[in-house]
């Protein structure tokens, strides 16, 4: 194995980004972004603690559930599952988060990376419950960035060709 030196030897093998794909970047959510946030049903939350352990959780997230703040504030519901807490902890100790939000059959992937604050209640709690039950908490993401990721990984996947799947249910 060669390990990379540094991040001028990073730039000299990927080349240099087209000004499109810096342009793109931006701190508020436009109307594309919201499109994209209310059919999304799927996301993936990352996180990482203050020692830089990281964690990356699946999120289902049904179409209203999760709640737009502002131009640069989204709130999460959370859902029961396996009670770990591993993201919030995480929070708790680092407040960046990554997410990546998916669309079902599309190629669209909307990133949105942010500070995070965990909210054990707000006036939005009621907009996000899902069959009668309020969520316990929620996550609160200011904004820092978000954009469209490039297609072609889902593309390559061939994520939503069922054809490609290697199983039936």
């Amino acid at each position: 194995m060669v390990p990379l030196r540094d991040a001028d030897q990073l730039s000299e093998l990927l080349g240099t980004p087209h000004p499109l794909v810096i342009e793109k970047v931006h701190a508020e959510l436009t109307e594309d972004d919201l499109s994209v946030l209310a059919r999304s049903p799927f996301c993936v939350l990352s996180t990482a603690d203050a020692a830089g352990n990281c964690d990356a959780s699946p999120r289902g997230v049904e179409p209203g559930s999760l709640q737009i703040l502002g131009p640069s504030t989204i709130a999460l519901p959370d859902r029961p599952g396996n009670r770990r807490g591993d993201n919030f902890r995480n929070i708790l100790e680092n407040p960046h988060v990554g997410l990546l939000f998916l669309v079902p059959g599309s190629s669209e992937v909307l990133r949105v990376n942010g500070r995070a604050t965990i909210v054990t209640d707000g006036p939005f709690f009621d907009a996000m419950a899902h069959r009668g039950r309020r969520p316990v908490l929620a996550t609160v993401v200011e904004i820092d960035e978000i954009y469209r990721h490039c297609p072609a990984s889902l593309r390559r996947a061939k994520l939503w060709d069922t054809s490609n799947w290697p199983y039936d249910e």
